[in-house]
């Protein structure tokens, strides 16, 4: 839910001015921040309705400075949050109570760009569309494209496993990180992976590592995996008068065995709203568009292009088409893009969710939204990635309609579990963090909950780094351990409460 927890596990510590003294002994007098508009600034991150001041801001330049002050942190017993550029949309990089936050945004260096392994060794700050840039004027593909690709830092999209419009034919973060420098909680420094493409001796722990949200670890390297470039592409869209038939359409090209680099999907409003921001000559009065790529060689492109023309419509779609050129195939796919932003036009708070079911169930979940928004009198817009399954179900609302927002919070409950029941889990690509923690064990079970427990306390044994993301770690009572989440949110309660 969408709301500030209660508190988190344990008595958390005050920072002390001889704390914060040693912090400025580590990375310098300007590198220290506590003035009230800079606090404010690393209160939030893109998260509605979440908010928390930290203690302090501090900006280290080398990986000895990062594991210096987080063993500081386990000596004088404060917590830390690590944030890149704050782009996360699951309170993942929200500060907890008395927290120092780590900020890696300013380290955007690409260290190495090695064509002949295909990888690319970069800081955890660069900007994801940065790095695309470099590599493909080399003939390269870091094909990994969230929609907030040109603000986002290549650290955050391993922290939270980012996905993007290319995630149906590519994959995720997860398929392009070979190696990672980590500072783990207790401020020693290890080394995962590397540039060897075969490499399974022992566990693999940047996989372990990947998507832990801060938890675990905090990057400080990244190893990445880079193609090569894709010789040419073509953009197709389809405006389809009903959702059925943009769902038979995306049947049709996937049982044709057809993968496109991009198949996004886009509902009514969502195109109303995406016209009015972009105009760029969109209808208003159709069900639904699909937006879709081919790419790869130039003849296995105008060949899958010609049969996605068709499938689309022998589906029924009313007007089928190409861009042009790849400008206008550029426009096209940065309109899709702006599908947050549009909708965020509508009403002053926007809530944007990521339920994620089997491709095949992708028409009964649309339609399950629908039937959720209706039922509460919510506004919902929905948009995604149809060949994956991954949905964006968008609130449109007002936190200051207090009456509104519970219905917008049962009804983001319910998306949840219809996503659950429909075979299918509450993120594909925004992660657990503070918004969706409450859903997790309806996911994994209490047994999958403990698991996670478990692995967090021996990585984290002081639980000094960004505790109670994901879930409530293990409150340390005489050793025991809750039997649910909701027990451990209770504990957590009463011990916050006690302290």
């Amino acid at each position: 839910m969408h709301v500030r927890p209660a508190g988190v596990h344990n008595r958390l510590m005050a920072l002390t001015a001889a704390t914060i003294s040693e912090l400025r002994s580590i990375v310098g007098p300007g590198k220290v921040l506590q003035d009230d508009e800079d606090l404010i600034t690393y209160a939030y991150d893109g998260t509605p309705m979440l908010e928390n001041r930290p203690r302090a801001v501090v900006i280290p330049e080398t990986v000895e400075e990062v594991s210096a002050i987080v063993r500081l942190a386990n000596d004088a017993g404060f917590k830390i949050v690590a944030r890149g550029a704050g782009s996360g949309l699951s309170g993942g990089s929200i500060p907890v109570e008395d927290c120092v936050v780590i900020l890696l945004a300013p380290r955007t260096r690409i260290l190495e760009i090695d064509e002949a392994n295909l990888t690319a060794t970069v800081e955890p700050g660069v900007i994801t569309a940065c790095l695309h840039a470099a590599v493909e004027e080399r003939g390269l593909f870091y094909p990994p494209d969230p929609g907030s690709m040109t603000v986002c830092t290549l650290g955050g999209n391993v922290a939270e496993d980012s996905g993007g419009l290319r995630g149906l034919k590519y994959g995720v973060t997860h398929n392009y990180v070979m190696g990672l420098q980590v500072v783990l909680p207790t401020g020693e420094i290890v080394e995962t992976g590397g540039k060897a493409m075969k490499n399974v001796a022992g566990y693999r722990m940047t996989d372990v590592l990947v998507g832990s949200e801060g938890t675990l670890g905090i990057f400080t390297r990244l190893l990445l995996r880079l193609v090569p470039k894709p010789q040419a592409s073509e953009v197709i869209v389809a405006h389809c008068a009903t959702q059925r038939i943009a769902a038979e359409a995306v049947a049709g090209i996937i049982a044709a065995k057809i993968t496109p680099a991009m198949m996004e999907f886009l509902d009514q409003m969502t195109i109303r709203c995406v016209e009015d921001f972009a105009k760029i000559g969109l209808p208003r009065d159709i069900g639904a568009m699909l937006l879709m790529e081919a790419d790869g060689h130039p003849a296995v492109v105008a060949e899958e292009a010609t049969q996605i023309e068709e499938i689309c419509r022998r589906a029924g779609a009313q007007y089928v088409a190409r861009a042009k050129d790849a400008a206008e195939g550029l426009r096209m796919k940065t309109a899709r893009r702006s599908a947050f932003a549009a909708l965020a036009r509508v009403k002053p708070t926007t809530i944007l969710e990521d339920a994620t079911v089997p491709r095949s169930l992708v028409p009964a979940m649309v339609a399950k939204v629908e039937e959720i928004a209706a039922r509460h009198g919510v506004l919902i817009g929905t948009f995604g990635h149809a060949g994956d399954g991954n949905l964006h179900p968008t609130l449109c609302t007002d936190e200051r309609d207090a009456g509104e927002i519970v219905r917008v919070e049962r009804a983001i409950a319910e998306i949840f579990q219809a996503s659950i029941d429909l075979g299918g889990t509450i993120t594909g690509e925004h992660g657990v963090g503070l918004a969706k923690r409450p859903f997790l064990e309806g996911l994994v079970g209490p047994v999958g909950i403990r698991i996670m427990q478990d692995l967090k306390q021996v990585f984290d044994p002081n639980l000094v780094l960004n505790p109670g993301k994901i879930f409530v770690p293990r409150p340390r009572r005489e050793g025991r351990l809750p039997r649910t989440q909701q027990e451990a949110d209770q504990i957590a309660r009463q011990m916050v409460a006690a302290s």
